[in-house]
């Protein structure tokens, strides 16, 4: 059984849409996302730098919420949500899985821990980082004007992107990116996104 550390909006939610597409048998186990928690010795023993998600697989612990979407893959998955290891097509999911998290993801991140630190918050700090999202928010729309989903067919990197894409509704807008508008509505209509998003109010 993997447990799931989970708290409201985090990436943990990655972790629990991926589950429950492959239909696998997981515990969701809610935690708080205070800092007295979150750096509490318990807490930090599994996630030394005090964030959220930990994944339990029997003895192994993870904390990296992109590595567990892999590991899960790679172990459970049987090769659904991914293409073939070694193809042309499985180097594209790779990009845009990775894309998600390392590129897309960083400057809304910046946004959150900007505005915990300073207040009130610095406008022009704020908006260099929306300007940054809305740069990958461009290239994303740019790639869905061919395409239903970011690697081809619905992936892993859909859940990935899906996350983030939810995140900057929230702290980037968009405007006038038709395309990203409809892959974001179809993946809102998705079961599993469903239930493991609800804390979005899907």
């Amino acid at each position: 059984m993997l447990t799931i550390y989970h708290a409201p909006l985090t990436r943990s939610c990655r972790v629990i849409w991926l589950c429950e597409e492959l239909k696998l048998p997981h515990h969701v186990e809610k935690i708080p996302f205070d800092a007295k928690f979150r750096f509490s010795p318990e807490w930090l023993a599994k996630n030394p730098v005090g964030k959220v998600p930990v994944l339990e697989d029997d003895e192994l612990v993870m904390f990296e919420s992109g590595a567990m979407v892999q590991y899960i893959l790679d172990r459970y998955g049987e090769g659904r949500l991914q293409p073939a290891v070694g193809t042309a097509e499985y180097a594209i999911f790779l990009q845009w899985l990775w894309f998600a998290e390392a590129t897309f993801a960083r400057p809304l991140g910046e946004i959150v821990n900007h505005r915990r630190a300073f207040d009130p918050e610095l406008p022009d700090v704020v908006q260099e980082m929306q300007d940054r999202a809305r740069l990958c928010t461009s290239a994303v729309d740019k790639v869905l004007k061919n395409r239903e989903y970011i690697a081809g067919e619905f992936s892993a990197a859909d859940i990935m992107m899906g996350y983030t894409l939810m995140l900057a509704e929230m702290l980037a807008p968009w405007e006038n990116c038709p395309d990203i508008d409809r892959y974001l509505a179809s993946l809102k209509e998705r079961g599993a996104a469903r239930k493991a998003l609800s804390d979005f109010g899907l």
